[in-house]
């Protein structure tokens, strides 16, 4: 079974510190994403979703749990499922990069699919799911921006 890759972006006209606010609160994703709701089960080092936080996202009958694995404030958030899928090895990175007419958000995972033949059905459903995320987020993060 190979090795599934997503990749999608968006950009908004808000500053990377504004789009990675958002993302570090899983309390918000609900708000600008598919996601149906949002739960700390476990805080991370620091506390709260800081490195190492598992964090709980339900949609409808799914409901899949994810821990942070790195953060590099205003750049990036990554973060690894550890549940809910049928899915091995998923990892997702989430990367900002600033410019002068606001942020480009990189959304990107990889991952291998537990039953064979199935990883390109994921492949084209987390994609949208994704590019859903990442849509959401940039428009989210400049409403909350705009003077």
């Amino acid at each position: 079974m190979g090795v599934q890759r997503i990749d999608v972006t968006a950009t908004t006209t808000a500053p990377a510190g504004a789009v990675y606010a958002l993302l570090r609160d899983g309390a918000s994703w609900p708000d600008w994403s598919p996601i149906g709701s949002f739960e700390l089960e476990s805080p991370g080092e620091d506390g709260g979703e800081s490195l190492g936080a598992m964090r709980v996202f339900r949609t409808g009958r799914i409901t899949s749990r994810e821990r942070i694995v790195e953060l590099v404030p205003e750049r990036r958030l990554s973060y690894v499922l550890v549940s809910g899928l049928a899915i091995k090895g998923y990892r997702a990175d989430v990367d900002l990069t600033e410019g002068p007419d606001g942020t480009t958000i990189r959304w990107h995972s990889s991952f291998r699919a537990k039953v064979p033949g199935m990883g390109g059905i994921y492949r084209r459903a987390l994609t949208m799911v994704l590019q859903r995320c990442a849509d959401g987020l940039a428009r989210a993060a400049a409403a909350a921006h705009a003077p």
